[in-house]
């Protein structure tokens, strides 16, 4: 291994709905965090890793900050924030807009008191004028003292290249944390529950989806190795919203679970056999017991 070897880790920060998870998909080549154009999308950190011949990055694409409505809001905050002063690098992810808005402003307030080298990513360049970005970048720097700025686009990939030169840069001295193969420390179970929960995303209606969780019950590949079985539960709040999960016939249920099963197969590198299932719990949100058993973490709370 090369003597002069680097590592840390990033924390990829920024409101809700900004493209922080296709980002960090965008960086490793390989999609690990779901993606969605409705806020909350991540819950958890979740943990990539590039690794290369000089450096080996390790992102957390952290929740978006908003302003909790309950207790899972609030786990959401925590895990956000805290990731603060506990990395080497932090990217804090913007679109283009010169005008900053009340939540950019309190993430700016906050930043204010990290002394972690920061760079200003000003996301989707690609929807905006070059006189747009510009004006963007003028008005973020009389905010801030950014380390670096870095105009991109993570949907187009168009100057992820100059980022990635400036995470080596950046980066201390350090071991390698994780072997050469692995691209997340997340269990195929945690990423399986997650596609379930992308798909639902994209196809429910607009408040349903934050009130989804997705539980594992089965997951066992058969003798032969060719299939893998996997039996989940959708768990939401009402009984209004578990119909419209259903959906007409079960042709919700049923699109949700084919839309699922397609990135499942791509990802274990098999068949996949998925069973769904929906069932009503009532404020799991606001339970730390069902929190945590709906696989958050401890220390979140």
């Amino acid at each position: 291994m090369n003597d002069t070897f680097k590592s840390g880790f990033i924390s990829i920060i920024g409101r809700t709905n900004v493209g922080k998870s296709t980002l960090m998909n965008r960086l490793i080549g390989e999609k690990i965090a779901i993606m969605s154009n409705k806020p909350q999308t991540t819950r958890n950190r979740i943990q990539t890793v590039l690794t290369t011949d000089t450096y080996q990055a390790v992102f957390i694409d952290t929740p978006g900050i908003h302003t909790p409505q309950n207790k899972l809001g609030e786990m959401m905050i925590k895990t956000a924030n805290t990731t603060l002063n506990e990395v080497d690098i932090i990217f804090y992810l913007v679109e283009p807009h010169p005008i900053i808005g009340k939540n950019e402003a309190t993430i700016i307030e906050k930043l204010k008191s990290v002394h972690t080298p920061i760079f200003l990513c000003i996301n989707k360049i690609d929807s905006v004028s070059k006189e747009e970005v510009a004006e963007t970048i003028n008005k973020y720097k009389e905010e801030l003292d950014f380390s670096e700025i870095i105009p991109i686009s993570a949907y187009e990939g168009a100057n992820i290249d100059a980022l990635l030169k400036c995470i080596e840069k950046y980066l201390p001295e350090g071991p390698q944390f994780f072997p050469d193969d692995v691209l997340t420390d997340q269990p195929e179970r945690q990423i399986v529950a997650e596609l379930i929960r992308e798909k639902a995303l994209h196809l429910l209606d607009k408040e349903i989806p934050h009130g989804i969780a997705v539980e594992i019950d089965t997951m066992k590949s058969r003798k032969n190795g060719d299939i893998v079985d996997i039996e989940a539960t959708i768990v939401c709040e009402r009984d209004s919203h578990k119909r419209i999960i259903i959906g007409k016939q079960g042709a919700m249920i049923k699109e949700i679970g084919s839309k699922a099963r397609y990135d499942m197969e791509r990802l274990l590198g098999s068949k996949v056999y998925l069973t769904l299932w929906v069932k009503v719990k009532k404020n799991w949100r606001d339970s730390q017991f069902l929190l945590k058993n709906y696989g958050f973490n401890d220390q979140d709370f």
